[in-house]
């Protein structure tokens, strides 16, 4: 549940924006948790491609080229890891520049998280306060506590009565134009590259390695993951899918420990895909968004504090330089950026 807080408002713009079947790319999301936390035994997160996502939703691209979207994803990222392109990336990545990735992203979770407590503050507060007591709690989970609380407070409002009844849904067979493929790259694709081999790849991989450091996953196998589990779901009505650093830190956060909760994560993803996808998107619509930022916050805070692992001196330049042009631009300038500082204090 530490991940539904990047997963709750980029699929309720895909289902309410672009006509993406609930049930589709509910399962299909589900179905990856599951494969995920059987073959690797770790909360190893799958997410939304962001951006393709914000672009697609800001843009109301329609369902089939969201899907073409995805496919082509799944080419370029199953090409990256089998030529080992990717490795070659890992390679002229220095760990400064892996840590100004998190920290931006924990940043940017952090500015977004605080527009969402906004929508109530006196719960965010309560939410975050809930977090710092809980977080730990073997018994009463923070995640699972403010999720029962979130629920509550959708009863005690009503809200429950203007949201569709609960129905049996199968994900629908789909499809895409070959023309949408290039279509989807030059319009987000190619600019969603450079974040999944930073945020998804290498700082996913990285995080692993801090929070097990007997369990690694090599950055090619999180490539070829992000290659096979976009070939399949655009024929199913699934969404372009990453590992994430984010993800990664949230539901460690919050607990998770192994596989099962991806398993847990996957099965409820499957249930409310076949059950609730008539009702899904009012669902997450009334969902107090404090609730959400509130683990959005804390989960942001956490990605921030990994820069505290690079040292005093001149590593610090290429971090901020990343930091910096990230936050001002993006993330594929802050990585460029990042890169160059790192290479021309080599040189000088």
């Amino acid at each position: 549940m530490g991940d539904f807080g990047t997963l709750f408002p980029l699929a309720i713009g895909y289902i309410a924006v672009c006509g993406l079947n609930p049930a589709g790319l509910l399962v299909m999301m589900g179905l990856a948790n599951i494969a995920t936390g059987l073959i690797y035994k770790l909360p190893m997160p799958i997410e939304p491609m962001k951006v393709l996502a914000v672009v697609a939703i800001a843009q109301h691209w329609s369902p089939s080229l969201v899907y073409a979207s995805g496919f082509a994803m799944g080419l370029i990222w199953l090409l990256f890891a089998v030529t080992g392109i990717i490795d070659r990336i890992v390679r002229i990545t220095p760990q400064s520049v892996i840590r100004g990735i998190q920290a931006a992203l924990g940043v940017l979770l952090a500015f977004q998280a605080l527009k969402l407590v906004a929508t109530a503050w006196v719960l965010g507060i309560i939410a975050i306060l809930v977090v710092l007591v809980l977080r730990q709690n073997r018994y009463a989970p923070a995640a699972i506590v403010l999720m029962l609380l979130g629920v509550g407070i959708m009863l005690v409002k009503g809200e429950f009565g203007g949201v569709a009844s609960p129905g049996f849904t199968l994900p629908p067979l789909t499809g895409f134009r070959i023309g949408e493929l290039w279509q989807g790259l030059l319009r987000a694709g190619f600019a969603q590259i450079p974040l999944t081999a930073t945020n998804a790849v290498i700082a996913t991989a990285a995080l692993i390695v801090t929070y097990w450091p007997n369990k690694p996953v090599a950055e090619r196998r999180l490539a070829l993951n992000t290659g096979i589990m976009n070939l399949i779901p655009p024929f199913f009505g699934g969404m372009p899918l990453c590992h994430g650093a984010g993800g990664l830190a949230a539901q460690y956060y919050f607990g998770a420990r192994t596989g099962g909760a991806n398993i847990m994560e996957g099965l409820m993803e499957i249930a409310m895909g076949l059950f609730l996808a008539t009702s899904i998107a009012g669902l997450f619509a009334v969902f107090p968004m404090a609730i959400i930022g509130a683990m959005l916050f804390m989960v942001g805070i956490e990605l921030i504090l990994f820069a505290k692992d690079v040292r005093l001196g001149r590593e610090v330049i290429p971090l901020a330089a990343t930091v910096v042009v990230s936050l001002v631009s993006n993330m594929a300038f802050g990585f460029l950026a990042g890169l160059a500082a790192h290479y021309l204090l080599r040189v000088g």
